[in-house]
């Protein structure tokens, strides 16, 4: 049923439209702190899933076909964001399995025993051996002291820090993170991030690497100057990696207006790049702008839910976009 639906929605041809469904981790167990994180067993499942509805594409191919109007029925593509090392180690398998290809867009500044800033909050709380946390005296002294009592206080905790350091200064949000790792006395983990032999791997695999800054900053609250050079260096640093061109690109948390603005687009387009993706909802049709494709991917985790919202988004109206 859910595929016939999906076939009408999504015909063949110039009238195709295009599914990206984004992800970020897939965890070898179901993570208590955050129940909703996709897992090895879920991932599965909706690999089996998309593979009995979709015609999954690799995306450098996806973008080729949408504009030239001759997508199959049912089109989609897979993608992951950000370089986690779960990528390589858990995920590739999964998607080798089904025989599905995916792109994964690599933050290069965190290759190598790096850590995303908001892993740094994450971990610094999850680990933190006290049963609160203060934060007077730090540049996050707004946030008082923090409940650790719990799981669930620890994920309200990790919530209100997020919220308030998300669009900060880059430099600034850093700081936030460094008082809080050092408050807490946690040793937190340096293998979350991919190594640049698992980038290369994937590559060799069949998998897609694109480019997602070095960084990621969000591009909107930066200088023209600084979000090109964010945008550029990330991909040369992939190019000298992987010996080839990388021409796909995916803005740092990616909604239209609130994290990339018109300027992201033209660096992007300027710097060459044959496609761009953001994070809006919707699928793409024949009219979508190359440099602002939307993506989505449903939170349910049964086979029904999963794919009436998935299908829910392939029929909503025109996708967000600058």
């Amino acid at each position: 049923m859910i595929k016939t639906l999906m076939s009408l929605a999504s015909p063949a041809g110039p009238r195709a439209r295009l599914s990206i469904l984004i992800f970020h981790r897939v965890l070898e167990q179901p993570d208590p702190l955050f129940p909703g994180e996709i897992d090895r067993a879920t991932f599965d499942a909706i690999c089996t899933w998309l593979k009995s509805w979709f015609h999954v594409l690799p995306l450098d191919e996806a973008m080729v076909r949408l504009k030239r109007g001759d997508l199959p029925a049912r089109a989609a593509a897979i993608t992951f964001d950000d370089g986690y090392a779960d990528n390589e180690v858990i995920a590739l398998p999964i998607l080798q399995k089904h025989g599905l290809p995916a792109t994964f867009y690599i933050a290069t500044g965190y290759l190598n025993g790096g850590r995303m800033w908001n892993d740094s909050v994450i971990e610094a709380i999850r680990l933190c051996p006290n049963g609160t946390l203060d934060l007077n005296g730090t540049p996050a002294a707004a946030l008082g002291q923090l409940d650790m009592g719990s799981i669930e206080a620890r994920r309200t905790a990790i919530g209100a820090v997020l919220s308030a350091t998300k669009y900060l200064e880059p430099g600034e949000r850093q700081q936030w993170a460094d008082a809080l790792q050092e408050r807490s006395q946690a040793v937190l983990p340096t293998a979350l991030m991919m190594n640049s032999a698992q980038v290369k791997a994937l590559r060799s695999a069949g998998m897609l690497i694109g480019a997602h800054t070095m960084n990621h900053p969000i591009l909107a609250r930066l200088s023209p100057a600084k979000a090109e050079a964010e945008i550029a260096d990330g991909r040369d640093a992939l190019e000298a990696l992987l010996g080839e061109p990388v021409r796909h690109f995916a803005y740092p948390n990616g909604k239209p207006v609130q994290d990339y603005d018109a300027a992201s687009v033209a660096i992007v387009k300027r710097l060459g790049f044959d496609s761009a993706v953001s994070t809006a909802w919707g699928a793409a049709s024949a009219g979508t702008d190359l440099h602002q494709v939307p993506r989505f991917s449903p939170w349910d985790r049964s086979r029904g839910r999963f794919g009436l919202r998935l299908l829910k988004n392939l029929i909503a109206g025109p996708e967000a976009r600058l």
